[in-house]
């Protein structure tokens, strides 16, 4: 699965040099990390509402979106999904109340 991630990594990087005119992803750096956010919780929306549905493939296809564009999201930030698979890592083996409870309030 991280083959797939670096895969998308790759090509999310290489779509920062791009015409925003060439592609859909350019095109979102170039409108900004508003836009990219905005796409975000448009998919999330759409998650949430596949979820509550029968259809396991859209579902899936919802999921799908979504973690492309917060993908795009880590890229527009020079963020590698290597590293959200390093924080999961870090949690194994601690239980979800205890890692909140070692969290610093946010500013």
């Amino acid at each position: 699965m991280s083959d797939t991630l670096d895969k998308l990594a790759e090509v999310l990087e290489a779509r920062k040099k791009a015409s925003p005119d060439s592609s859909y992803v350019a095109g979102l750096y170039a409108a900004g990390m508003d836009a990219i956010v905005a796409k975000i919780t448009e998919e999330a929306a759409e998650a949430v509402a596949a979820a509550t549905g029968e259809d396991a493939g859209a579902v899936v296809h919802e999921t799908a979106d979504l973690w492309f564009h917060c993908l795009v999201m880590l890229a527009a930030r020079d963020l590698h999904p290597r590293e959200v698979l390093e924080e999961l890592e870090r949690r194994f083996g601690v239980s979800g109340l205890e890692e909140k409870a070692t969290r610093k309030p946010r500013e």
